[in-house]
């Protein structure tokens, strides 16, 4: 029977042709891309740009609390990615992806690349009290003790965590989706704040890409459990739009706290956008009351634990990790992806 796609041909279970993957040999090798089951939506979208079929895996959890995983497809010899996040439940998600490292190499694997789009115990990167634990640098022994080969993640919470690891560690930034977004809408006399100065590196990136200047906020935070005070606001943001700029929210005081600070100095509308918009319950309804007009969030979270206010857009990071993952494939250069 001639084949019209010029491609593999499989006969599905209703004995119907489907055409899949060409049959061109790849001089890299064979390409697989698994998901967790925490970020099967984002897996599904990162496949879609890459050209490929999401590999086929199985994820159970026990009554009692245990994670079981199994992988439905032969990986011998391949160049194999599994996309898994670590937001909630973030202990149950980062063992699962554990699991999944250690099934790949157990299947001989040639190459294991953990994609972890929200890596959540980022924010465990130091010894900043007496008797803690460096959590961030735990996760990633864990990571490479499991066999992965290289790490790629999307806007940790702290650069320096690659140095944790001493395999390869592909770091990307959502900034350019992010700016593309409001370089679209052309608001005028627009300013862009940080919440804080340890984000000011990034705001200031961001600010001279979308050709606007930059504001800081002065916050202090006096417990976990606290949330931030904001205490001034160094900058004018008076009869100005202000794009409030930060890597992650998980209730949203900081962003809300922000702006309520310029709106009382004179701002007309506050923006903001975030790279992770974790969202604890609770938050949804804050931010809905709150002076920001849009908020801006990427799709690194699957888990929800509650709708997302009407002021909130999630755009789409999927074409910027595709492209990660082929460069990598493909040996590649991935800084080119921070080009902006």
């Amino acid at each position: 029977m001639p084949n019209p796609c010029n491609r593999a041909i499989i006969v599905s279970q209703d004995k119907s042709l489907i055409c899949t993957s060409s049959n061109r040999v790849d001089p890299y090798g064979e390409l697989k891309v698994f998901a967790g089951s925490a970020s099967g939506v984002l897996g599904k979208s990162i496949c879609e740009h890459l050209g490929v079929d999401l590999a086929k895996s199985e994820t159970k959890t026990f009554s009692e609390g245990n994670v079981f995983v199994r992988v439905l497809e032969n990986v011998r010899g391949r160049d194999v990615y599994v996309i898994q996040g670590t937001e909630y439940p973030v202990n149950d998600n980062f063992m699962e992806l554990l699991f999944w490292i250690d099934a790949f190499k157990r299947a001989s694997a040639t190459q294991v690349t953990a994609v972890i789009p929200f890596f959540s115990y980022a924010k465990g990167d130091k010894k900043d009290e007496p008797r803690v634990s460096i959590r961030a640098r735990v996760c990633a022994d864990c990571i490479e003790a499991a066999g992965a080969d290289r790490v790629l993640t999307l806007d940790l919470h702290s650069p320096q965590i690659q140095g944790f690891f001493k395999i390869p560690v592909d770091h990307l930034y959502a900034m350019p989706v992010l700016v593309d977004y409001f370089r679209r809408k052309e608001i005028p006399d627009l300013v862009v704040g940080s919440p804080d100065v340890g984000f000011g590196k990034q705001a200031y990136k961001f600010a001279e890409m979308i050709h606007a200047p930059v504001v800081f906020g002065n916050k202090v935070r006096r417990g976990h459990d606290e949330k931030a005070e904001m205490l001034d606001i160094v900058g004018d943001v008076k009869d100005k739009n202000v794009l409030i700029v930060d890597d992650f929210t998980i209730t949203g005081g900081t962003l809300i706290e922000m702006a309520q600070a310029c709106k009382e100095r004179g701002a007309r509308d506050v923006y903001a956008c975030v790279s992770h918009g974790v969202f604890s319950k609770g938050s949804a309804e804050k931010l809905a009351r709150s002076p920001i007009k849009e908020l801006v969030l990427t799709d690194t979270i699957g888990y929800r634990f509650e709708p997302l206010p009407p002021c909130c857009k999630v755009v789409s990071i999927a074409n910027l990790f595709a492209d990660a993952i082929m460069s990598i494939h493909r040996r590649e250069s991935v800084s080119r992806l921070f080009n902006y």
